[in-house]
């Protein structure tokens, strides 16, 4: 089972691995329970970025959604770094 770590209006968020630094998140339609899209390490930017699936449409309110989720994973990995 995958583990939710956050919930919004329109979108879940499910850790579906942990690798050994990074997390991979998948955002999923609260509707229509489909996958939309993933937050994941991008190691040539060395941070999180959010991968979309092809023909999706975001708002404001879920791009900030992501947003939060991203800043909260990169918060958590200098944490870890300590």
């Amino acid at each position: 089972m995958m583990k939710i770590i956050k919930q919004t209006q329109y979108l879940v968020f499910e850790e579906y691995e942990t690798k050994t630094k990074t997390r991979v998140i998948g955002v999923i339609n609260i509707n229509s329970n489909e996958v939309i899209g993933v937050i994941k390490w991008y190691a040539s930017w060395r941070q999180y970025c959010f991968f979309p699936e092809f023909d999706t449409v975001w708002n404001i309110t879920c791009l900030n959604d992501v947003n939060e989720v991203i800043q909260k994973l990169m918060k958590d990995r200098k944490i870890e770094k300590k």
